[in-house]
């Protein structure tokens, strides 16, 4: 794993993007489970969470909150060129929500996972 805010260059920012896609639905997953959410419920209560909509108001909920790298690393996530097209949602929000994937792709490469959590912790407050 790369160390430190200075090296995301040294891995592809739809690398990072896929990564952190996956990072997020981990840390959904453990909320939900550690809440007590009946496996059968799970799927759904999860997706209020991973929809890319969901997703890009966390964008804008953490933007003010998080540091000028995380930023870069978060419109670089956003700026991307993606070849995939948002199947439910428009494509501002799909833009955001790559943002916010990106942020936690780069934040666990960098091994960061004390960084994962709070950061994850800033994205659901107040929604619980």
């Amino acid at each position: 794993m790369a160390q430190g805010l200075g090296l995301g260059a040294a891995i592809d920012t739809a690398a990072l993007a896929y990564l952190g896609d996956a990072v997020f639905e981990l840390c959904v997953r453990e909320m939900l489970i550690a809440m007590g959410v009946s496996p059968r419920d799970l799927s759904n209560r999860a997706k209020d969470y991973v929809s890319a909509t969901a997703q890009a108001a966390m964008y804008h909920k953490i933007f003010p909150q998080v540091t000028q790298e995380e930023q870069s690393i978060m419109k670089r996530g956003r700026n991307l060129h993606n070849h995939s097209r948002a199947k439910n949602a428009a494509v501002v929000d799909y833009r955001h929500a790559t943002g916010l994937e990106t942020l936690f792709g780069f934040m666990y490469h960098c091994g960061d996972a004390a960084r994962v959590t709070a950061l994850f912790a800033l994205c659901i407050k107040d929604d619980l």
